[in-house]
């Protein structure tokens, strides 16, 4: 399904404001028809991957920033009748699923997708969003999480491979399990990690990682962190990040529309989201805190398709990513630009 030696695809807005806090920014409603629409245009430009995360409450300010949302799975599922190139994935929560639930979930996407099934595995790090359905374990800490995420993930492998799976682990117990249909093509699995744990489970269990820094620099040095990783566990792994892109057709209107979204911040919904995430916005490295006190929720490329299409490059390479996810603040005019004016030209430089 690639069609370069990079790949790229598009983060979907499944919750209402996207990826930008502000109240500035054009209407996000978290509508099935707005991410339709957003999901065909990306296919159509051949668009390597559609993605869309999992999130069951919302960080509150005058936006009430991703306080409507839709189911990431069920969406995906529609998706998948709606297209016909790109990887479809769905994510979940492994505190949330149970495995032998969402192993048949996915092997249901991979029928309806004709074998372009993709999971996000998300171990699960938002107390106030899973603590609302009785689901946080306060037993489990951050590097617990990831114990009882391998449990989980090498019980989904399993039962995508094996007729009967038994298992007894510290966290679950499954006798005799089956599950049928099996998927035709393994679905494609990520995992975003920062931490040396995060990533040691990312390379193990999953086919890529998304990483993400405060910049180049410290970005580029969890990707060489994760490859070692990969070196030493001996098998692949592809490496990915996200970007923000805000495209016109001249330098000043993009660097003015960039301005009144940073002017229009929802600091409510900010503080919301760090609370959310346990991080103290006084942290002034942190890169969610750069990068949210901005209003922007990942790095920013900001200018003309040429200066863009030029950033992402040197993005890539300063980085030395696999690909990209983008994101925009208008997906139906950003994306026509970025397949028409900025892909094809990416896509051509790495051949």
């Amino acid at each position: 399904m690639t069609t370069s030696s990079k790949e790229f695809g598009v983060f979907l807005p499944i919750a209402n404001g996207g990826w930008i806090v502000s109240e500035n920014t054009p209407t996000l409603d978290a509508s099935y028809q707005q991410n339709k629409t957003a999901a065909v245009i990306a296919d159509s430009y051949k668009i390597d991957f559609i993605m869309s995360m999992a999130k069951w409450r919302g960080y509150g300010g005058k936006t009430e920033h991703w306080g409507t949302s839709l189911e990431s799975i069920t969406m995906m599922a529609g998706l998948a009748e709606a297209t016909s190139h790109a990887k479809i994935i769905a994510t979940v929560h492994t505190l949330i699923m149970n495995p032998g639930a969402v192993a048949k979930m996915m092997s249901t996407l991979d029928q309806i997708s004709g074998g372009r099934a993709g999971l996000n595995i998300v171990s699960g790090s938002f107390r106030d969003e899973l603590n609302q359905m009785g689901a946080w374990r306060d037993d489990i800490d951050h590097d617990e999480r990831y114990v009882y995420a391998q449990e989980w993930s090498d019980i989904l492998h399993k039962l995508w491979q094996e007729d009967h799976v038994d298992y007894e682990g510290k966290y679950f117990k499954f006798e005799d399990c089956v599950s049928q249909p099996k998927p035709q093509n393994k679905p494609f699995t990520v995992c975003a990690g920062q931490s040396e744990r995060g990533l040691r489970f990312s390379v193990k269990n999953t086919d890529a990682c998304f990483v993400g820094g405060k910049d180049d620099e410290e970005t580029l040095k969890i990707t060489r962190m994760a490859r070692k990783i990969a070196d030493e566990l001996d098998t692949p792994v592809k490496c990915f990040c996200m970007a923000t892109l805000i495209i016109e057709d001249t330098e000043e209107e993009a660097q003015a529309k960039a301005d009144y979204y940073r002017e229009g911040k929802d600091l409510g919904a900010i503080e919301g989201m760090m609370r959310s995430y346990g991080i103290d916005p006084a942290l002034k490295d942190n890169a969610m805190v750069i990068r949210a006190q901005g209003a922007f929720m990942s790095r920013e490329i900001v200018g003309t398709a040429e200066t863009v299409k030029q950033q992402l490059i040197d993005m890539i390479d300063n980085t030395e990513m696999d690909g990209v996810m983008v994101i925009f603040d208008d997906y139906e005019k950003g994306l026509h630009k970025f397949g028409k004016d900025i892909l094809p030209a990416v896509r051509a430089h790495y051949g």
